[in-house]
């Protein structure tokens, strides 16, 4: 472990990666919870087609990553239903962005492919975390810290809007607005993940941690911090095997050992625990009435 930290970009994925990785935990936990998987799905396609119009139009990718994905999230839940997208506005969303990335993708390869940054759509698509400066190391953990804090701030009302949207807006919580909130932190969440996954693989780390800790706990705060330090070990031991294991992508190691977590946690499952354990089977989102009246509290 000491001799692989003693090279500069192992310690540069380390600490982008270890910022990244408690970023999509906590988001990735609301995002199951909300049943809005589908919605981090389609804006790690919004994040690849955000980064080629702006290296279509000779600009840093990161520009593009970032405004594209946020600025999609939120119209996503502008659409929506009190700032929760359906799936059939996700889905007409997702298609028309994917349509869109396919004409900047040849747009970019016909006027931008001799540019010297021919590898930056491919780079986009799967990650580059052992590729990362020391600059950009930094700035990647400070972005997903801030999301980390964001969105612990808003924690506590956005379970409650979560678990019982009715009674949340009878109680005068900002749904929409925590929703609209929400989404933006997820598409910035998705711009971050694609430099350590690749916007193609964001998924598994959004949804595998979450749906992990989810099937090990009922209580909302321990399965927050579960699905965050599940995110954190997949990161730490996928680069592990990486680098010993030179010919396997980081990103491919990574995700294995996320989806492995889940089909882990699948098999050790055992009966929900009691705050929110009515019923036999039931996920917090289902049998989340004495968790809302806690909260309401």
């Amino acid at each position: 472990m000491i001799g692989m930290l003693s090279h500069p970009f192992m310690q540069h994925a380390f600490i982008a990666g270890t910022a990244v990785a408690l970023a999509a935990g906590l988001v990735g936990y609301f995002l199951v919870l909300r049943a809005q998987v589908f919605t981090g799905d389609a804006l790690s396609h919004v994040a690849f087609t955000g980064a080629l119009a702006a290296l279509a139009a000779g600009l840093d990718a990161k520009i593009g990553l970032y405004a594209f994905s946020i600025v999609v999230a939120v119209a996503l839940g502008v659409l929506g239903r009190r700032g929760r997208p359906d799936d059939v506005v996700i889905g007409s969303v997702f298609a028309w962005i994917l349509g869109l990335g396919v004409f900047l993708l040849t747009l970019y390869a016909t006027t931008r492919s001799g540019s010297g940054d021919g590898r930056a759509g491919v780079t986009v698509l799967f990650g580059s975390i052992l590729g990362l400066s020391r600059d950009s190391a930094l700035l990647t953990a400070v972005i997903a810290l801030v999301i980390c804090a964001i969105l612990l701030a808003i924690a506590r009302p956005l379970l409650f809007a979560s678990i019982d949207e009715a009674v949340a807006a009878a109680r005068h919580v900002p749904v929409r607005l925590l929703g609209y909130g929400f989404l933006a932190l997820t598409g910035a969440t998705a711009a971050e993940s694609t430099q350590v996954v690749g916007a193609l693989l964001i998924l598994g780390l959004l949804a595998a941690p979450a749906g992990a800790a989810m099937q090990l706990t009922a209580r909302p705060l321990v399965a927050m911090g579960l699905s965050a330090g599940i995110a954190v070990a997949s990161v730490w031991i996928g680069l592990t095997v990486a680098f010993h294991a030179s010919w396997m992508p980081p990103s491919f190691t990574i995700l294995a050992v996320a989806t492995s977590s889940y089909l882990v946690a699948t098999v050790a499952r055992r009966r929900p625990a009691r705050p929110f354990a009515g019923r036999p089977g039931r996920s917090p989102a289902d049998t989340g009435s004495r968790g809302a009246e806690t909260l309401r509290r």
